[in-house]
């Protein structure tokens, strides 16, 4: 798993001084880049020098409790599926000051080139990262899987 804490800014919340539930994926794109950063070159160096994208092709959330301005999100994110060319991330978003459970979002993205935009095998140490923070209730039951 891989934290990452973030600070609700004035631009993040709406008219009920809460997070406007839209900006979670960002949240969640924030904290994959802080996921992919032990890459060499990090996340930027992945997309902008090896011309390897995740995009999403799918996203999950449910939404538990609000965040208010002047709060901070822990995020936690952890990986739930590994595919040939495909994984699944998870990101959990508690409240700092008290833990509290605000958000879970699932994001299943694919590896591709992004030069020819087709999808591509895992380069290896993308699968070595993601396979260091797979969910150990989740080993065994994606280990035969294939996306």
């Amino acid at each position: 798993m891989v934290s990452l804490e973030r600070p609700i800014k004035f631009e993040d919340v709406d008219a009920a001084n809460i997070v406007f539930f839209a900006r979670f994926l960002n949240y969640a794109h924030e904290a994959m880049e802080r996921f992919f950063a032990p890459l060499e070159g990090g996340y930027a160096g992945l997309i902008l020098e090896r011309r390897i994208g995740l995009p999403a092709v799918r996203v999950e959330a449910d939404y538990a409790a609000p965040v208010r301005y002047g709060q901070a999100l822990r995020i936690e994110t952890s990986v739930v599926h590994i595919g040939r060319r495909s994984a699944t991330l998870r990101y959990r978003m508690h409240r700092a000051h008290d833990g509290v459970l605000s958000a879970e979002l699932r994001h299943t993205a694919v590896t591709t080139d992004l030069v020819q935009l087709v999808s591509v095998p895992m380069p290896e140490d993308v699968r070595a990262l993601l396979s260091a923070h797979l969910e150990l209730d989740q080993a065994p039951s994606s280990a035969g899987r294939r996306a």
